[in-house]
Formats: structure tokens, C-alpha cells, sequence
């Protein structure tokens, strides 16, 4: 997200005349702007002694950091839709069901179990490499596909969560829960509700220790 081009100005403006970070920053905070939006704002600025303030270098959008933040993700849908589909054959083969085909749960083990073997460690390697990436630059951290997709994700793990919700108090109501289907629920919201506190702490991590 960028920062306002007036918040910048009057940022800019405060640190040539002398005002102290905290000075701006509650100055700020009194006439109505959000914590995040200040302190990349100040953020823009390096805390070094000289007579004018000296702007950090922003970050850009590559094409490598958007084909890494690509590869992250999607491996991370993959290895959450797979994961699901595992557990999911697993309660069926503790709780069969005579119309299923014996053939068919095998060739989708089979192929959870491969797209999980493959897609889960890439995802943590990229994972890895990211990290590294902003421990040497943290303003890496303010990369805009990074936010878009964090927060596109936290829109689907949200998304699944109401609707496994919904889906589970339906069939309660209805006196048609039964115990598959009642463990099939509880994955996809383990499931779900992992992906969205993780990325939910992570961005709230963020604002409580800013890059300055």
C-alpha cells in the first residue's frame, strides 16, 4: 500500500525543522491517521544526523520477488487442498462407505500424497528464501504482490471457514450431521484456520514492529 504523497510531505517537512519521531508520530496519531500509515511514513525517512532528512530507498516490485510470492502461495493452496484430501480419504477408510470405490480412494491417496511430497517442501524453501530476503532488507516487507496475496489469502481461509461453518450448523439443524461428515468439518477448519492465523499474526507482527 502506498503512503499518501501529503503524509509524506508533512513527514518530510517535520524532520527538516527539527521535530522528534515520536513528536510526529502523536501528532499524527491525534489528527486521525492509522499506526501503519505513519510509521511507513517514517519509515521512508532514515534516522541519520544530517541537515535535511535523507529518504530510504523504496522497494519495487521484480520479477523475481513476484514469481517467488506466486510460487509460495500456490504451493501453499496446493499443499492445503491436498493435506484436506488426505485426512479426508483417511476418515473415509476408518468410516467406509459401501458405495465408494476402492479404486478411486486409492488413486486420489496416491495423488494427495504426491502433490503434498512435491509441493510442500518448495513451499518451504521459498518460505525460507523470502525470510532470509527481509531479515537483509526488511523493507522487502512492504512489497505490494506480498500484501495483495497475504491478504487474498486470509479472504479464501476466511472464506472457507464461513462457509464450513454455515455448512456444519445446516446439517445440525437438519439432524443430519453425521460423524464423516462432522470430521471432514473439522479438517477443512483446522485446515482453514491454520492458513489464517498464521497470516493474520504475521501481518499484525508487522504493525506492532515496524521497519524505521
Amino acid at each position: 500500500m502506498a503512503v499518501a504523497d501529503e503524509l509524506l510531505a508533512f513527514v518530510r517537512d517535520a524532520l527538516a525543522r527539527g521535530l522528534e519521531r515520536e513528536q510526529i508520530r502523536d501528532a499524527l496519531a491525534r489528527a486521525g491517521w492509522q499506526s501503519d500509515e505513519i510509521a511507513r511514513a517514517l519509515a521512508a525517512f532514515a534516522d541519520v544526523a544530517f541537515p535535511i532528512p535523507v529518504p530510504r530507498p523504496q522497494p519495487y516490485l521484480s520479477a523475481r520477488e513476484a514469481f517467488l510470492y506466486l510460487v509460495l502461495f500456490s504451493t501453499l493452496y496446493t499443499s492445503a487442498f491436498y493435506l484436506g484430501a488426505l485426512v479426508f480419504q483417511l476418515i473415509e477408510a476408518a468410516l467406509p462407505d459401501p458405495a465408494d470405490s476402492a479404486d478411486l480412494a486409492e488413486a486420489l491417496v496416491r495423488w494427495a500424497v504426491s502433490s503434498l511430497v512435491v509441493a510442500f517442501p518448495i513451499y518451504l524453501y521459498v518460505q525460507r528464501l523470502l525470510a532470509r530476503a527481509m531479515a537483509a532488507d526488511p523493507t522487502k516487507r512492504a512489497s505490494r504482490v506480498r500484501k495483495w496475496l497475504t491478504y487474498l489469502t486470509l479472504f479464501v481461509a476466511a472464506a472457507m471457514l464461513i462457509g464450513d461453518l454455515t455448512t456444519l450448523l445446516y446439517n445440525l439443524l437438519g439432524g443430519e450431521l453425521t460423524l464423516r461428515f462432522a470430521l471432514k468439518s473439522l479438517t477443512v477448519g483446522a485446515i482453514a484456520g491454520a492458513v489464517f492465523g498464521y497470516y493474520l499474526w504475521d501481518l499484525r507482527h508487522e504493525e506492532v514492529e515496524p521497519t524505521e
